[in-house]
């Protein structure tokens, strides 16, 4: 899980809850658009 602070309700701001949702969408994004391959601790 590359995102393991959005699992948790950390923030107490909804702006700042909103801008960490946002990072990860955009992260998440440009790997695809990158066809970059995340290494995780599971291989099929």
């Amino acid at each position: 899980m590359m995102h393991r602070r959005l699992a948790r309700d950390y923030e107490t701001k909804p702006e700042r809850s909103e801008s960490m949702i946002r990072l990860a969408m955009i992260s998440n994004l440009a790997k695809r658009a990158t066809d970059e391959i995340t290494i995780t601790w599971h291989n099929p």
